[in-house]
């Protein structure tokens, strides 16, 4: 007996991730050694205060119980130090930071607290897929709202003005923006504030990549009046090199959070407390941390610069995040015909930006995550794959 898949389900696909690493493990299989660019999952460790508290912790005879679902108290503490040192945000680590087992859990919490049949949602396109299939999980309508380069990758307040906003109950917002590399300009966040005011919509933050390769990370809360309308996600994969660890953080009202923990805490426990005492040393970690990772990253990001003039990309030089999103060169259908190309030719994986959305057709991303030995090994193949094409035209 094959069961019938559930209503909630019918609209969600695989993750594009997990089919492309498939396809990706079978040309390993017949030997081509894919070099995968796609992936953002830090290749770096951990600061070694990190490892080492969880060794310690992991040690205890008696930190290997179940957790409150809420985290320890030392955990919401850290994260709220942490936002206080680096984004000038005040949070109360009682009542207003709520640890989850990965921010990517978070969109789920948030989107099965807030939204049912009947209800919709903005979501940004192009944007994070996760975005779209939660909020259908959750029964509700995802509705786009367009990012354009003529644009700044900026949220379009007189369009969404004009458009039929009586059934939106939530906007889902992320800057650093990924896959644009976008920062949030000087006024956005207080224009973001005003509409979700004016009209009632709860914004959802989605923070994870404001410290990499940017100098100024930044805070929806700062905002005046986002309290009392938004809810902000971070997480310590990327900032801490912590991807596979899964700590991750919501931030914002009392009260949003006691009715996200009334679905989170049906859903799991809470995690491994050496997970979360060693979250607290990489959360107590100052800016020579960041300052170290990110001069391995714009290394790397210079290697990538390299890589998509070889392919005939463009791209903005001074965008942010772990990612560089470049417009892919004429003569393409898109995106996805020059990421199979390059796959087919070079064994060299880049995303294609269509899986962002319709307006992300026209790009390719690659992930800052692999050692620039690796990319020069990227290009040289990609150099290689030019030199055949040409020899094939002769």
């Amino acid at each position: 007996m094959q069961p019938s898949v559930a209503k909630r389900l019918q609209h969600t696909e695989e993750y594009y991730f997990s089919r492309k690493l498939r396809e990706i493990d079978d040309m390993n299989k017949a030997g081509a050694r894919v070099i995968n660019l796609g992936i953002g999952s830090p290749d770096l460790p951990p600061h070694p205060s990190v490892t080492a508290a969880l060794n310690a912790y992991a040690a205890k005879p008696d930190t290997h119980a179940y957790q409150g679902y809420k985290g320890i108290p030392a955990l919401r503490q850290a994260m709220a130090g942490w936002y206080n040192r680096f984004y000038g945000v005040t949070l109360d680590a009682d009542s207003e930071v709520l640890p989850l087992i990965g921010s990517k859990e978070g969109i789920m919490h948030i989107c099965m607290t807030f939204l049912q049949e009947g209800d919709e949602a903005l979501i940004p396109d192009p944007g994070y897929p996760t975005y779209r299939s939660a909020v259908q999980l959750s029964g509700a309508t995802p509705v786009t709202y367009t990012l354009s380069a003529d644009n700044d990758w900026q949220p379009d307040f007189g369009a969404l003005e004009q458009r039929d906003l009586s059934k939106v109950k939530l906007m889902w917002v992320n800057y650093p923006h990924m896959p644009t590399g976008s920062q949030a300009k000087a006024d956005t966040f207080e224009k973001l504030v005003a509409f979700a005011t004016k009209h009632n919509i709860l914004l959802c933050h989605d923070n994870p990549y404001s410290f990499i390769l940017n100098d100024a990370p930044a805070s929806l809360l700062a905002t005046p009046g986002a309290r009392e309308v938004a809810l902000e996600l971070n997480s310590l994969s990327k900032s801490g090199n912590m991807a596979g660890w899964r700590v991750g953080m919501l931030v914002g009202k009392a009260a949003f959070l006691n009715d996200v923990l009334r679905f989170k805490s049906n859903m799991d426990s809470g995690m491994f407390q050496p997970v979360q005492m060693a979250a607290v040393a990489a959360l107590e970690l100052g800016k020579d941390w960041y300052d170290g990772l990110n001069a391995i990253y714009s290394g790397r990001r210079k290697k990538v610069f390299e890589l998509l003039d070889l392919i005939g990309c463009t791209y903005d030089r001074n965008q942010v995040g772990m990612f560089v999103w470049a417009q892919i060169p004429a003569g393409y259908a898109d995106g996805f015909a020059v990421s199979d190309e390059v796959l087919q030719q070079a064994h060299v994986f880049i995303t294609p930006g269509g899986i962002f959305g319709e307006n992300g057709k026209g790009y390719v991303r690659v992930s800052l995550c692999r050692d620039e030995q690796v990319f020069s090994e990227a290009i040289d193949r990609v150099k290689q794959q030019i030199v055949d094409r040409k020899k094939a035209l002769v």
